[in-house]
């Protein structure tokens, strides 16, 4: 994808970069203990900064947030929710971004998405070997792979992936220890 002309944003300028959110809503981040429905919800909303800069944004959660399209969440986890999404928005290049990345910026969405390797995926893993965010070159080849060791799984499915490490796409928050090193 890289190589393309650009627009004044950055993006190739055939290119409409589509983004899901996959967001847990209230009920999600318990490990951050007291407070985290307000937290998730400001780190939900550095997200959508960043997306809605880059290109057309759906949730994909519990119940409508504001600043996005929204998608209804239909529960069983983050693969779930995702494949949901993907379903919906149909066939195409697209990135799926989580939505516990306080740093990300529109530079880190626009190099996921060149990354994205033709027939297949660019992946930002996370310094615990989870996955924050896929650029998918098209959305059918999204696999619910989510969990402990899923940047190394989502690499083996892909018969061509590429990382993407970037700090606004590395560092996420997961417990509150994480709010010290973001």
């Amino acid at each position: 994808m890289c190589g393309q002309p650009r627009d004044d944003r950055g993006a190739a300028a055939t290119d409409v970069i589509r983004i899901v959110v996959p967001h847990a809503g209230s009920g999600g981040k318990t490990r951050l203990g007291p407070g985290r429905e307000e937290l998730s919800l400001a780190m939900l909303g550095d997200v959508l900064a960043a997306a809605t800069s880059v290109g057309r944004t759906w949730v994909v959660s519990p119940d409508p947030v504001e600043g996005a399209d929204w998608i209804r969440d239909p529960g069983g986890g983050q693969g779930a929710a995702v494949e949901a999404a993907l379903r919906e928005i149909g066939p195409g290049p697209v990135l799926v971004v989580n939505s516990d990345l306080p740093s990300v910026t529109a530079d880190d969405l626009y190099a996921l998405h060149d990354a994205i390797p033709e027939r297949g995926i660019a992946i930002a893993p996370a310094g615990d070997g989870t996955t924050n965010a896929l650029g998918l070159s098209d959305a059918t080849l999204f696999v619910p792979l989510y969990g402990p060791g899923s940047a190394a799984r989502f690499r083996a499915h892909a018969e061509h992936a590429v990382d993407v490490v970037r700090t606004g796409l590395r560092d996420d928050v997961d417990t509150p220890a994480d709010l010290v090193s973001s």
